[in-house]
């Protein structure tokens, strides 16, 4: 399922609401875990938002490189995928 920059953008308010949650909870010396549960909760949320990204990059730019016979275009686009990906390794 592809993903519009509107639900993106509807994706990263709510992060956004759970995060200040967070702040929130420990301004008010909220108890550990529930804080960490909502940190989780949170960081599930962005990526989640980013597979969606993904799948949607995939699907477009990736896509239309390779279906455009533009090899060059394409392996651009693979290397960037990539070198973003091992970043978070």
């Amino acid at each position: 399922m592809k993903t519009t920059h509107k639900e993106s953008l509807n994706r990263l308010a709510r992060v956004r609401g759970q995060i200040n949650g967070i702040k929130r909870m420990i301004e008010e010396e909220k108890y550990c875990i529930d804080i960490i549960t909502q940190i989780q909760a949170a960081r599930s949320a962005l990526r989640s938002l980013e597979l969606k990204i993904l799948e949607k990059h995939m699907h477009h730019c990736v896509n239309n490189a390779l279906t455009d016979g533009d090899r060059e275009d394409a392996d651009e686009k693979i290397d960037e995928l990539l070198r973003v990906m091992k970043k978070q390794y």
